[in-house]
């Protein structure tokens, strides 16, 4: 137990190397803040293709899944390796120029922008099933209403459909931006130092996994906040679409209402 201890829980490592630790979790910060605002807007973006009627749009939706089955289907790793290695590739041999290529945008590095493009292609396809899940639980006849009010299957969706949709889809919304914010740590292969690479350092460099707990920390102070955040969303939403009304003070009868009949009786 005492080896554990020193190992996992040496307190005094941990506050010599915190201010390292929080650069590194700063990285990550930014990292699942800017790429998740990005899928968040690229899966809407797909969701809605996704739904264009009609048979000339058919190959656009066609596209559309084939893009999210394959994003869907390979391990964000591999995407690392894809993007970093195609883009770098590319600027060398004058297919691309530098400033895309071999990006530094805002002070950032490559390898920074590299994890921001994968993990936005990844997971921008993972919540355009999400949003698609939302837009058909929208009741068909919200668009129909739509509809015969003159308004376009653009501006129905626009003005009617998507914005109940974002409603419903919330709570799944959130457990994916904190699914996102975990894989960040895999952005360390090409180079990137954000906490989990940090927290590896240190171990290298001490033979000690106090760093590494540390990250760990960080990480749960920003990822269980948010899962309460969902499951108190996911309450609320329940509440509103639970069947009846509220129920009366205790000592009151319900008021009386009419035989159940049909299948309501049943």
């Amino acid at each position: 137990m005492d080896f554990i201890r020193e190992y996992y829980f040496d307190f005094s490592l941990m506050g010599d190397n915190f201010g390292a630790v929080l650069d590194g979790f700063w990285v990550t910060i930014k990292l699942s803040v800017i790429s998740g605002v990005l899928a968040l807007s690229w899966g809407l973006v797909l969701a809605v293709l996704r739904q264009l009627p009609g048979k000339p749009l058919a190959p656009v939706r066609w596209l559309t899944i084939g893009y999210i089955d394959v994003f869907r289907g390979i391990p964000l790793l591999l995407v690392l390796f894809l993007v970093s290695g195609f883009l770098s590739a590319a600027q060398a041999e004058d297919v691309i120029p530098e400033t895309i290529g071999l990006p530094t945008w805002f002070g950032e590095t490559s390898p920074f922008w590299y994890g921001v493009i994968s993990l936005t292609l990844t997971y921008g396809a993972y919540m355009a099933e999400v949003y698609r899940a939302g837009i058909e639980a929208v009741p068909g006849g919200q668009t129909e209403a739509a509809r015969s009010l003159g308004m376009s299957h653009g501006q129905a969706m626009r003005y009617i459909i998507v914005p109940q949709a974002v409603r419903k889809v919330v709570p799944p919304l959130l457990n994916d931006f904190i699914a996102l914010m975990k894989d960040t740590s895999l952005v360390s292969v090409i180079g990137a130092l954000e906490v989990v690479q940090a927290g590896f350092d240190i171990q290298t460099a001490e033979f000690n996994g106090s760093g590494l707990v540390l990250g760990a920390l960080f990480f749960l102070a920003v990822t269980i906040p948010l899962a309460r955040v969902v499951d108190w969303l996911i309450s609320r939403e329940q509440a509103k679409t639970q069947r009846g009304g509220p129920k009366p003070p205790a000592g009151e009868a319900k008021p009386a209402g009419p035989p159940a009949t049909g299948m309501a009786g049943a």
